[in-house]
């Protein structure tokens, strides 16, 4: 019999440098790796139990995200984001969304607002006081989901390559109860418009949910000579958003 014939429905297990990539990752946008800390390859491999080839390749697939830089004779650390370069995630973050929802609102189909719906019911079950990356993590699966729903495999990559400094910035920027407590009505809103089939009221919608986090991120790099006149990062903005 052909080995192929014998592996069929035999799924293969992750190579084993992405399961570290993952969890270096997990750590790296939960905070529990610091921006600017050091990834000692033999470290890492004698904690994982590894040899150092995997964690090696590991470490080259979060530089190629962006969450890593490696520099030579120094090493490679935890990237540390200042306010230009969260400012340019969060523009490209806006250009790739609005596309997304556009296209999303207009293949939008009964599983994917299904989909939507239990997202949008966890983020309301989450308690208010549990650790920020939970809520994180919803809020970007349910983008997840508007991604896979518009059908663009190159716009799904960019975001697939933006996502994790994302998360990174979320993590670091939510510890606040209006972020939180909001999150599940802000979303509900977003789902709603999608499912009126409206593209332009879709991009719309995303201009409002995170929008004014950019104009709010812009507004502190302009007035970064004086902090005493830098806006607060969180709060509703004119439309009544939290951003984020």
């Amino acid at each position: 019999m052909a080995t192929s014939k014998l592996l069929t429905g035999v799924e293969t297990p992750p190579a084993l440098s992405t399961v570290i990539a993952d969890r270096l990752r997990e750590m790296i946008t939960s905070g529990v790796l610091a921006p600017g800390e050091r990834l000692k390859e033999v470290e890492l491999a004698d904690s994982m139990a590894v040899s150092r080839g995997p964690v090696r390749e590991a470490i080259s697939e979060l530089v190629r995200e962006g969450l890593v830089e490696s520099q030579r004779h120094r090493g490679a650390r935890v990237i540390t984001l200042d306010d230009a370069d969260i400012e340019e995630i969060y523009s490209m973050r806006l250009a790739i969304e609005r596309l997304a929802m556009e296209r999303c609102a207009e293949r939008i189909s009964p599983s994917a607002l299904d989909a939507m719906d239990d997202v949008i019911g966890r983020m309301a079950r989450v308690p208010a006081d549990a650790h920020d990356n939970e809520h994180v993590s919803l809020d970007l699966e349910f983008h997840d989901l508007v991604y896979a729903a518009a059908d663009h495999a190159r716009l799904q990559r960019t975001w697939t390559t933006l996502r994790s400094q994302v998360s990174m910035f979320l993590n670091a920027r939510t510890d606040r109860a209006d972020f939180r407590t909001k999150l599940h009505v802000e979303h509900q809103e977003m789902r709603d418009v999608l499912a009126t089939g409206d593209p332009v009221a879709a991009v719309g919608s995303i201009e409002k949910h995170i929008g004014w986090t950019l104009r709010q991120l812009r507004k502190m790099r302009d007035l970064a000579h004086d902090p005493a006149e830098t806006p607060p990062l969180s709060g509703p903005g004119p439309e009544g958003k939290t951003g984020l």
